[in-house]
């Protein structure tokens, strides 16, 4: 297919690095499910040549930032290595850890990037809790010395907490312990049914809708007005309100921006996010073999996503005022779901179909 101009208009803003299949925690909800690593046994994970290549062909496409995941970007031996090249490059860092590595060390040289935003994951107020979810013991210490030293490196960094029906009465308090941490930031994550977390919603062990959007509510308001932290409460765009949608006075509006990222796997093969672990169908080449100018301007799927959103959406998101904005909210999870690339999102589906859908973000007339 020939690069045409409406082509070249999409940069390609941020590489998602998952840089090892494996992670130090076994955690029940994981959407990509690595391999628990420990006692000395490795996965594959990405060689420090490759990401430096990639990151070299990316700049010319418009790159200006990197994240990096996982598994557990921090269990990658040569992160330091990895860290300096990013430094060097001058690249936004955004870095998604469970904190357990985070030694002061390691969370200087994070602080030394550009513009670095650090989430950490904490699924409980207490051990027992965060164990449960994590299923590791010991991680609940360790992930809390994990913030202390970024917050000594000078960072406030978001906590994350994924909801299930466990952990769902600790929602304050992990807001409280995120206040005495010096964090900066609370985000409360939905289990997606994917991987793990499809097993989690098959047993019972995940909230209803009707039990998400109550919460929802309760934590847009009630408890966001009760903390400086800002709150952000990861449920789709038509279920939030307008004040917490837009700019930094509200509690912000965290949106994929597919038409800008591609991810790359530990194995180096390019995907369209974490999800090519998974669902093969979406990898759409390796950076050993195929130049990233050519993955990112002639796979068939991204011109397709690129060309259909948001007009081609189906179901509620297809007749959703906010469509534009959200995009389909997840369109990886959508393909997991749906099996097509535009399957309406499951949540705003399921709520349409139990008439929990909020009617003033319906297209009149349908």
């Amino acid at each position: 297919m020939p690069e045409d101009n409406k082509n070249h208009k999409y940069h390609l803003n941020q590489l998602y690095f998952y840089l090892t299949e494996g992670c130090n925690l076994r955690c029940r909800h994981c959407w990509i499910m690595p391999k628990y690593q420990a006692d000395g046994h490795t996965y594959p994970l990405l060689h420090l040549d490759l990401f430096r290549s990639i990151i070299e062909q990316a700049k010319s496409l418009g790159l200006s930032g990197v994240k990096l995941t996982g598994g557990e970007p921090l269990l990658h031996p040569q992160i330091h290595e990895i860290l300096e090249l990013i430094r060097v490059e001058d690249l936004r860092l955004t870095v998604e850890t469970n904190g357990v590595l985070c030694t002061l060390d390691l969370a200087q040289k994070i602080a030394a990037c550009k513009n670095t935003f650090v989430s950490v994951s904490l699924d409980g107020a207490d051990a027992e809790t965060h164990e449960w979810v994590r299923g590791v013991p010991g991680c609940f210490k360790a992930a809390l010395e994990g913030i202390r030293n970024l917050v000594e490196a000078g960072f406030r960094p978001q906590v994350i907490m994924a909801l299930m029906r466990r952990n769902k009465g600790q929602v304050e308090a992990v807001v409280r312990l995120a206040e005495r941490l010096g964090a900066g930031s609370v985000k409360f994550n939905i289990v997606q049914p994917t991987a793990r977390g499809e097993r989690m919603h098959e047993s019972g062990e995940t909230l209803t809708i009707e039990e998400l959007a109550e919460l929802g509510r309760w934590i847009e308001t009630t408890l966001s007005a009760s903390t400086t932290l800002r709150i952000v409460y990861d449920h789709p765009l038509a279920f939030r309100p307008l004040g917490k949608m837009f700019g930094d006075s509200g509690d912000g509006c965290e949106l994929c921006g597919i038409v800008g990222i591609l991810g790359v796997l530990a194995n180096g093969s390019y995907a369209l996010c974490g999800i090519g672990e998974i669902v093969p169908d979406l990898v759409f080449g390796h950076a050993q073999k195929d130049r990233l100018k050519d993955v990112w301007f002639k796979t068939p799927v991204l011109l397709e996503v690129r060309e259909g959103l948001p007009h081609r959406l189906e179901g509620i998101c297809n007749n959703c005022l906010m469509k534009g904005l959200c995009l389909g909210s997840c369109i990886a999870q959508n393909y997991y779901s749906g099996k097509k690339i535009w399957a309406p999102f499951w949540y705003c589906e399921e709520a349409y179909n139990q008439g929990l859908f909020p009617e003033t973000r319906i297209r009149p007339n349908i």
